[in-house]
């Protein structure tokens, strides 16, 4: 009987390669393919220049793209053929490792490739290697408590409907919004309407050339760069 490959779902972290965990270092050591998320605009992939010191010498690196959009239909197609590439890897026994930005389960791309490859492949093995978020990085770095004793933590994004937003926020103790870039005024205008009930930072390119801490956000750029958040904490 023919042995299958197993697919791994790795986070990478936030940028810092020192960020990966033990365990994903380890696997990307003895996987036979890497597959790594690109931009069909560029086929730029930053998880796979965060990954790449550690990926096994013999292995095979193979960057799938993933279109920039919301439409469903698109998105479906796509990661149908992503599935297939994977899967046609899984059949020949080799172990394969999807690469994301951040954790694998938390606004990522491979929630794309799990979901598909669970309705499509069910006979193949999954297994999910949890990484560090950019907002527990960012966090860190600036000293901010997310949460304590009976707090609640509202994590959301700038993508989400502008009513509900503003409706969770209001019942929110603390949040975070990640892919603050989108919708950025509207989202800042939220933020500073509830100036009394938060202390806010707005945080850009974490960790990387051109980072940015804000403490007062009415001084950050409208335009702002797409690897950006917003960690909002219960004023005192």
């Amino acid at each position: 009987m023919n042995k299958y490959g197993k697919l791994y779902g790795i986070g990478v972290g936030p940028g810092d390669p020192e960020l990966l965990t033990v365990k994903a270092v380890k696997i990307l050591a003895a996987v036979d393919v890497v597959l790594a998320a690109a931009s069909t605009k560029n086929e730029y992939s930053r998880s796979l220049d965060i990954a790449m010191q550690y990926i096994g010498g013999n292995c095979e690196i193979i960057k799938v793209s993933y279109p920039m959009t919301r439409d469903k239909k698109i998105l479906d197609r796509a990661w149908e053929e992503n599935a297939d590439l994977a899967a046609e890897f899984l059949k020949s026994g080799k172990n394969v490792a999807f690469l994301t930005l951040g954790d694998p389960l938390i606004y990522s791309t491979f929630g794309y490739m799990l979901r598909t490859i669970s309705k499509s492949y069910p006979q193949f093995d999954v297994e999910i290697i949890p990484g560090i978020t950019s907002y527990q990085a960012a966090a860190a770095e600036t000293g901010t408590i997310l949460v304590e004793s009976g707090q609640n933590l509202l994590l959301t994004s700038g993508v989400a409907d502008e009513a509900k937003f503003k409706q969770s926020m209001e019942q929110s103790d603390n949040v975070v919004i990640l892919k603050a870039y989108r919708n950025f005024v509207e989202l800042r205008g939220a933020v500073m309407a509830l100036s009394d009930k938060y202390n806010s930072k707005f945080i850009s390119r974490l960790g990387l050339d051109g980072e940015q801490i804000f403490d007062d956000i009415s001084a950050v750029p409208e335009k702002t760069h797409y690897l950006s958040l917003m960690l909002l904490t219960a004023a005192s």
